[in-house]
């Protein structure tokens, strides 16, 4: 029987451990009054992202979307903030692709997650729900590696 090992000793291991709510925090300041206005409210929304190491082969990566709705008057309708995170086994990767893996891959698996729990917790508060758009995490990617270039000191 022929060895069909070879180059295969050590193959690349992805799976997703877990998906969770780190963090979860929704205010609405100005009920109930803010009910009663008539004006649609301009919805702010940020993001970021951090990975790390919780052991050998593991690695946690957190994504935190920061959404404000306010009136023109500087009113709150309400804000929310998320830290949706997953743990992750990545094993046998190559060093210059775990980067990606953890600044594009697995934010793409969690953001669905933290769409759908704003959503839901925008709802519960009495508000239309917010539908985040999709977000081309590469590109976010790139751009965070960029200002951090620009920001490096010159040596």
């Amino acid at each position: 029987m022929a060895d069909n090992t070879q180059g295969t000793d050590n193959p690349p291991v992805f799976a997703i451990e877990k998906i969770y709510v780190k963090d979860l925090s929704l205010e609405v300041p100005n009920a109930p009054q803010i009910f009663l206005a008539r004006e649609a409210p301009q919805v702010n929304v940020q993001l970021r992202t951090e990975g790390g190491p919780i052991e050998a082969g593991i690695y946690e990566v957190k994504l935190t979307i920061t959404v404000e709705a306010t009136l023109s008057d500087k009113r709150a309708f309400f804000l929310v903030e998320i830290t949706q995170a997953g743990i992750f086994r990545i094993q046998n990767a190559p060093e210059d692709e775990l980067e990606l893996i953890l600044g594009i891959g697995c934010p793409n698996i969690i953001f669905p997650y933290a769409r759908e729990t704003i959503s839901d917790a925008v709802t519960r508060a009495g508000f239309q729900p917010v539908l985040l758009a999709p977000v081309n995490f590469e590109a976010l990617f790139q751009q965070s590696r960029q200002n951090a270039g620009a920001n490096a000191p010159v040596q």
